[in-house]
């Protein structure tokens, strides 16, 4: 994969090879505050949803889904609440919907290329959220860019959440549900042990695998990290 990582005089060869070609805007979405985005790549085209921030500043999220894909997150769609949330504090979002949902080396490179994208618009210190498949995704893309200042992965599988090791000391958040029927909690010890510090590991007793059962716990949560790791 050849991956260009931040500007071509640093090229990283692994399995594949994706280059972003440019963007365009599509129609607003439904919840009338972001606009639909198509990122264009040698690969094909990946759709996203953008929340442009009221001010400038350089600092964004980008979320990733599970392996069924989509845009909106576990926990009843808190990735299209706390994208609004976040805007609205100067923080932009990009939810990303994968090209090839389950297939983890494209999926990340979709997140890849997403974090180019808002690098390139301006938006340079980028936390990754990332849910279940999304978890050993929004990992693997850590190690290939410094655009990534912080990871929180939501109920995660072990499978590209290896990548932790490579997080050389920036943050990282480690969500589970202890009821979770899916994905063992045991994952989430197992990644916080793999990680560096800064880390912290939080767990839900009644949490399931989608996290439904602690909405206001979990975006309390990540409203407070999200802040804390990138302001």
């Amino acid at each position: 994969m050849y991956i260009q990582d931040e500007g071509p005089k640093s090229p990283l060869y692994t399995r594949m090879s994706i280059e972003l070609l440019g963007y365009e805007y599509l129609e607003q979405a439904t919840d009338n505050s972001s606009q639909r985005v198509t990122l264009n790549t040698t690969r094909g085209p990946i759709e996203g949803i953008y929340h442009e921030p009221m001010h400038s500043e350089s600092f964004a999220v980008v979320w990733a889904s599970g392996a069924r894909g989509g845009f909106d997150g576990p926990s009843n769609a808190i990735y299209a609440d706390l994208a609004e949330y976040f805007a609205e504090s100067n923080i932009a979002s990009f939810r990303v919907n994968y090209r090839h949902p389950a297939n983890l080396d494209e999926s990340t490179l979709d997140i890849l290329v997403s974090v180019w994208h808002m690098a390139n618009l301006g938006f340079s210190k980028v936390a990754l959220v990332g849910h279940s498949f999304g978890g050993g995704v929004v990992l693997s893309v850590s190690r290939y860019t410094t655009h990534v200042r912080a990871v929180a992965v939501l109920a995660s599988q072990t499978d590209g959440a290896e990548e932790a090791v490579l997080l050389n000391g920036r943050p990282i958040l480690v969500v589970h549900g202890e009821a979770d029927a899916v994905l063992p909690v045991a994952n989430a010890q197992t990644i916080y042990d793999w990680s560096s510090n800064p880390k912290e590991l939080v767990t839900f007793p009644q949490g399931g695998h989608g996290l439904r059962e602690c909405p206001e716990e979990l975006r309390t949560l990540l409203k407070d990290w999200v802040v804390k790791v990138l302001i």
